[in-house]
């Protein structure tokens, strides 16, 4: 099976004042279409830089980074990007007139067609009722479906999400977990997740890659797609748990130990 992405012993560094700093150090991951993979790993692993780097914002220190066998040079519409802060909209722009500019900006659509595709993508995420309604008077959890709708309506080859849901409250994050994967059930586009959470790794991902701590390296690659919407209390969620939470930490409760 061909990888729809992959990422090729690739190293970031950031040069500071003082020093250069290794975020993320010879990380191999071939990623395949339509799956859910999720990044997991301690702050200062570099996930979040290696999702950055796929989605064109870093250039790598070595190694390269494909698309369908093609380097990534730089931001492209065939990979969209949604953060974790909810103020990724214009405040002066409706719902629908957020994500028709993205799409005749950035697909350089027509109104008519912008704004059709615009209409499937909001009902999607099951916002319809709020098509007109302006950034201000929605919840932070209303606007991240926003913003994942208007990534999805660009059709893009992958979507790239950065802890999307982690200052939500935890009733509004299971709920936009659960929205996610039905999504994906609908659409099955390529899903590239970074989290520090094990649940909501364990939950989102169909594949689990762990991160090693600072500087980032692969420690190992889990496949959880067995596990879909199992109760969190089930055994075997537990034993998945179990098995990634040694992976993070032991290392780190060896050293604290002496």
């Amino acid at each position: 099976m061909t990888a729809q992405l992959e990422i090729d012993q690739v190293t970031l560094r950031y040069s500071t004042p003082r020093r250069v700093i290794t975020a993320a150090y010879q990380v191999s991951i071939a990623v395949y279409r339509s799956e859910r993979t999720v990044l997991l790993g301690p702050s200062g692993c570099g996930k979040s830089s290696l999702l950055k780097a796929v989605g064109g914002f870093l250039r790598p220190a070595s190694g390269v980074i494909r698309l369908n066998g093609k380097p990534v040079t730089g931001p492209g519409p065939d990979r969209m990007m949604v953060f974790q802060e909810f103020d990724q909209l214009f405040p002066w722009r409706t719902v629908m007139g957020n994500v028709v500019f993205a799409l005749k900006k950035g697909a350089g659509l027509d109104a008519a067609a912008a704004r059709a595709r615009a209409t499937a993508a909001i009902a999607a995420v099951r916002l319809d009722r709020f098509a007109d309604a302006f950034p201000h008077v929605l919840s932070g959890g209303m606007k991240q479906r926003v913003a994942i709708a208007r990534a999805m309506a660009m059709q893009p080859e992958g979507l790239l999400m950065d802890e999307p849901f982690a200052a939500l409250d935890a009733l509004t994050r299971q709920q936009m977990q659960d929205e996610l994967i039905q999504l994906w059930r609908e659409t099955r586009f390529s899903l590239l997740f970074v989290t520090h959470s094990i649940e909501e790794a364990i939950l989102v991902g169909s594949r689990v890659i762990v991160l090693s701590p600072h500087p980032g390296r692969v420690r190992a690659e889990i496949d959880v797609s067995d596990v879909g919407e199992a109760d969190r209390s089930s055994e075997r969620f537990q034993a998945l748990r179990a098995r990634i939470d040694g992976l993070l930490f032991d290392e780190q409760r060896a050293a604290a130990r002496g």
